[in-house]
């Protein structure tokens, strides 16, 4: 025989074992399956946040040679991953912006990977990027933007606001020495991933001016002017305003309306940060808080926040095509065949990735699943929450934020005490309910005060675990103060 064909033959049976049979693959179906329904069924008594991570499980997370049994892998994952840390699944997990998860999204998800669709260009497949594209018709849609808008379905809202930071570049032609004259203008409140975009967009020597927040945490609209024609006056060139639609920090939203106004009046780019607030636009009763978002020039919005969608899927809506395409469309001759003028436009001609996951099965299919109801009603209830816990707050003596505008209140405990006491007070109170475990609350700081941060935002969370938090804090307030640690 051949001794190459010899060759092939021999290490062709152990790469067999990579293309399992259907008996196979349902026995490792049956495993994670149950799993996975073990996991969903002790979401209800698992803590929701656990702060003992067991570093002695590193030594199994090696790779072996030979490999290792699915159930043994499953317990090795359970060990080092599900356990410790924050339970993002959990209907406790009140801390940051929550994540998602739905069930039919995972669903989604190993669809996508089976079939294993590209979606990055429309002639690999036609109805991955028509699916995607037709997720962010729907965006347009509720966010009142123009059909010829652009838009992409990204890993989340840093890659977002990236692409939408560097199309206000590039349309403004932002580059090599008139990027230190530029000039990007954001609230102190916004979120750290601008930052990071105005960094990798090459923007470091533009002047970024952070306009302190007004009483409420928002960008006042007067001072923002006043910068902007001042800046003007003095030779250099205003480009870019980003403003909040929910805060990180408070859940405050921007005047857009006043902000777009401006923005529009001196020629500058206004990008919407709504990766959090974005989609309480559904709410009929929130819709004028958002006003003016549909005058902005971009949006980012996060489906993994709003629509309740596991971690790893943003949006970011751009009206204009050209620049965005500018930044990102190249032609390579090895890909001659997927170029045509009567097809969609294609997500990898539209942000900076090429190798593009079919991230949009995951909101189409709970969305259709469900209908929009489902979501609105979601959303609707979490600001309901919101309130009546800031309400709870009030009523056992703890100093809040006013009424929360979305979903998140931040409240502290001041009493008689004096700043730095009652920073103690605040940072023990937190310290507790981690280690209490059974919901989780964040702490952040504001004006050099320290904050608790609720934010209600999972689909699991509802009365009855608002009621299971005010009655911890109320419990653990109240143990601080009868050792004295206040």
């Amino acid at each position: 025989m051949n001794p190459l064909i010899e060759k092939i033959k021999e290490v062709e049976k152990p790469a067999l074992k990579l293309d399992p049979g259907t008996e196979q693959r349902d026995a490792y179906r049956r495993e994670v399956t149950r799993y996975s329904e073990d996991f969903l069924h002790r979401l209800n008594s698992d803590n929701a946040y656990n702060g003992n991570n067991d570093k002695t499980i590193i030594n199994s997370l090696e790779v072996s040679e030979t490999g290792k049994p699915l159930p043994q892998l499953l317990e090795i994952f359970e060990k080092a991953v599900e356990k410790p840390g924050i339970n993002a699944a959990s209907q406790g997990h009140l801390g940051y912006i929550p994540g998602g998860g739905l069930y039919p999204a995972a669903l989604a998800d190993y669809l996508a990977a089976v079939t294993n669709k590209y979606a990055g260009i429309y002639f690999g497949s036609p109805g991955a990027v028509l699916i995607e594209n037709k997720m962010l018709d729907w965006l347009k849609e509720i966010m009142q933007f123009p059909k010829e808008a652009t838009g992409h379905l990204s890993s989340g809202g840093s890659i977002a606001t990236l692409t939408a930071i560097t199309a206000a570049r590039d349309a403004h032609a932002v580059t090599g020495a008139a990027a230190e004259k530029a000039v990007i203008y954001s609230s102190t409140q916004a979120h750290h991933c601008l930052h990071k975009a105005i960094r990798i967009a090459g923007l470091s020597p533009a002047i970024h001016r952070e306009i302190p927040t007004d009483s409420q945490h928002k960008l006042p609209p007067d001072i923002l002017e006043v910068q902007i024609k001042k800046d003007k006056q003095n030779g250099l060139q205003p480009f870019l305003v980003v403003s909040s639609a929910g805060t990180t920090d408070t859940g405050a939203v921007d005047d857009l309306d006043a902000v777009s106004n401006i923005a529009q009046t001196y020629g500058l780019h206004h990008h919407v940060d709504a990766a959090y607030g974005g989609f309480f636009i559904l709410v009929d009763s929130l819709k004028s808080r958002l006003k003016g978002i549909e005058k902005a020039d971009s949006i980012t919005i996060d489906p993994h926040k709003g629509m309740f969608l596991p971690y790893g899927i943003g949006a970011v809506l751009i009206k204009d095509t050209l620049s965005t395409m500018k930044s990102h469309h190249y032609k390579a001759n090895y890909m001659r065949d997927a170029y045509s003028d009567d097809v969609d436009l294609s997500p990898a001609d539209l942000s900076p990735e090429l190798t593009k996951h079919f991230r949009g099965l995951r909101m189409w299919l709970p969305l259709h699943l469900f209908g929009v109801q489902a979501f609105r009603s979601a959303l609707e209830e979490k600001h309901l929450l919101a309130l009546y816990f800031e309400e709870e707050m009030r009523n056992n003596g703890f100093e809040t934020g006013g009424k929360p505008e979305l979903s998140v209140v931040i409240f502290r405990y001041k009493g008689d005490l004096n700043e730095q006491r009652a920073a103690t007070f605040n940072n023990e109170l937190v310290r507790r309910i981690h280690l209490d475990g059974r919901v989780f609350l964040s702490a952040t700081t504001i004006n050099r005060q320290t904050w608790l941060r609720c934010a209600i935002l999972s689909f699991r969370t509802h009365l009855s675990t608002i009621r299971q938090t005010v009655g911890i804090i109320k419990k653990l307030k109240k143990e601080i103060k009868a050792q004295n640690l206040e």
